[in-house]
């Protein structure tokens, strides 16, 4: 039996280590905000109505990754403008767009016979098969995203805390706003390669509710977010070569492990 030092001497591999990494920084920061203004639905809706995209991209040859993240970021505008636009609530809003954008993704995947293996990778991940132009521009994309919410993580912070002071201390609650939905959209369905439309919300949420248990101030909520979501990522990966399971599952579970864990141990501690 090779050993993991030998697995992960290969290419797809360290492709798939690079990922893990990339997003699993990304993903936990942003996650923070979404934990912040309490929109976990948000990104689940997001990523099962980004079927859509998979499924165009799948039927007319295009790269269904660069598809799904475009159509997610159309999907965050639209929740935006819906929301600000009409008395409709935010849950409302996204299990519209939820719901819409799976029952087209269904819909458009019925129009091609045959099993679909891309697909199904899609909906539940499969970290092991992504391609370097897959990489780069999952890496390009996620590294934007990141280094502009970091520049912008007072201004988003003030503004998920309280949206009036935030206007009153000059920010335009609107742009702001706007851009951060599309950020959350774009790096949840970045996501979907490793985890799966299924599962990808996952590490939006896991990680920083893992690190509010040990951490009190914003700075030490993003660095130990981080921290662990890197942690579940590799401990995932790792996990999923020794017992030979789906990757993205793996990781989940074994972020959720982790957390009870964690809770766990604080709770115990705690009661001292």
């Amino acid at each position: 039996m090779e050993t993991i030092i030998e697995i992960l001497s290969y290419p797809f591999m360290q492709r798939a280590v690079i990922a893990a990494v990339v997003l699993g920084a990304v993903l936990a920061f942003i996650g923070i905000f979404v934990s912040l203004r309490r929109m976990s639905f948000f990104g689940d809706g997001i990523a099962h109505a980004s079927l859509s995209g998979v499924a165009i991209g799948i039927i007319f040859g295009f790269s269904p990754l660069i598809v799904a993240v475009l159509v997610s970021a159309f999907f965050a505008v639209i929740i935006y403008l819906l929301e600000e636009r009409t008395r409709i609530s935010a849950d409302a809003v996204i299990g519209i767009i939820f719901t819409a954008g799976m029952a087209l993704g269904a819909l458009l995947i019925s129009l091609k016979s045959g099993y679909q293996p891309e697909l199904i990778s899609y909906l539940f991940g499969n970290i092991l098969t992504i391609t370097s132009s897959e990489l780069i521009f999952v890496s390009a994309i996620a590294l934007v995203i990141g280094t502009i919410v970091f520049f912008w993580r007072k201004k988003l912070l003030l503004l998920s805390l309280n949206e009036d002071l935030a206007k009153v201390s000059g920010i335009n609650p609107g742009i702001y706003k706007l851009a951060l939905y599309i950020f959350i959209a774009v790096a949840t369905v970045l996501g979907i390669k490793i985890l799966g439309i299924v599962l990808v919300s996952a590490v939006l949420i896991i990680p920083v509710s893992a690190a509010k248990l040990v951490s009190s101030s914003f700075r030490g909520l993003s660095i130990i977010s981080v921290i662990i979501s890197e942690i579940i990522m590799i401990g995932g990966i790792i996990s999923s070569l020794v017992l030979n399971t789906p990757t993205g599952a793996t990781i989940v579970l074994f972020g959720t492990i982790l957390f009870g864990m964690m809770f766990s141990f604080y709770s115990v501690r705690g009661k001292r």
